[in-house]
């Protein structure tokens, strides 16, 4: 059995089909399908069933799961050991949601590739939850414990929200001096339909304190709502750690309303087995705790206009 068909094997496996896998493989989806009938020959067994939604696993296949596993984390684990003393390399792939992905990984991987010049770091920002199952992601950071899988799950830290404009936008609206003053302004927030965690429901607990209506402009990125604010189109919950990445936006009410959440970082529950994985978790959980940090304490100087 030639690993390099495991490989392909375990890449249909978690792409569903093969178009999906020879993306992530940089192959011909012919080339996937003919490694695939050569596995199952040298095995004498099919291990998947193209059906509507795409290849499924057969009962074979998923007991060749784990095995194929195994033999990709040996691999890396041996390459790991080959390599320079203390240097993690390869790719490291993180999934998170957006404001995690804009205004704190780009920091965190900066200083992870300064320590580890071999790694090749790639961030993929999704407003969704990952399936770390079908190997979406080596990481996954969250805003809430995911209640099943496989998973190892560690707490990171919280993270805090105000609401913030534009001065552009304040000098020409209304004074706020209270809460119910906002029912004068104009709000920014999510989609309501496309809040994927319950824990990104910012405005729900603002517009219960304030009265308000729902905002008038919304978007499912925190980004694009960031921009938005940026460009004095109206008022926003925004993460305190992206204020001093956003020349010009300043903090409202802050003694009146705040928010608390966490991050969370999750990892499938095999990967404990590979040491290369755990020192990466390790220095990705303490890079993004001090960037937090960092970023929370520059926030704290800019003042309610």
């Amino acid at each position: 059995m030639d690993w390099d068909d495991l490989r392909v094997f375990l890449a249909v496996a978690r792409e569903d089909g093969l178009s999906r896998a020879g993306k992530r493989l940089a192959m011909d989806p012919s080339t996937v399908g003919r490694r695939i009938g050569r596995l199952e020959s040298a095995l004498g067994h099919p291990l998947f069933v193209k059906s509507p939604q795409g290849y499924a696993l057969t009962p074979e296949g998923e007991r060749l799961i784990p095995h194929a596993e195994a033999a990709e984390q040996a691999l890396t684990g041996a390459a790991d050991s080959l390599g320079r003393a203390g240097e993690l390399t390869g790719q490291l792939r993180i999934g998170a949601p957006d404001g995690c992905a804009n205004y704190l990984l780009p920091q965190v991987a900066a200083a992870l590739c300064d320590l580890h010049p071999g790694l090749d770091i790639q961030i993929v920002a999704l407003p969704r939850v990952f399936n770390l199952s079908k190997r979406e992601a080596d990481f996954a950071v969250a805003v809430s414990p995911p209640e099943s899988g496989r998973l190892v799950v560690q707490r990171l830290c919280d993270y805090h929200l105000h609401l913030a404009a534009h001065p552009d936008y304040l000098a020409v609206r209304p004074k706020i001096e209270s809460l119910a003053d906002l029912r004068d302004h104009r709000l920014i927030g999510y989609i309501p339909d496309m809040i994927f965690d319950r824990e990104l429901d910012y405005l729900a607990p603002l517009l219960e304190q304030s009265g308000s209506g729902p905002a008038q402009i919304s978007s499912n990125s925190v980004s694009v709502q960031m921009q938005a604010i940026r460009g004095g189109a109206g008022i926003g919950i925004v993460h305190d750690f992206a204020i001093p990445l956003t020349p010009g936006v300043v903090p409202v009410l802050t003694t009146q309303f705040t928010l608390t959440r966490s991050f969370w970082l999750i990892r499938h529950a095999d990967d404990r087995r590979s040491e290369r994985l755990n020192r990466l978790a390790g220095e990705l959980a303490q890079g993004l705790r001090a960037e937090v940090a960092r970023l929370e304490s520059a926030a704290e100087n800019a003042a309610d206009p």
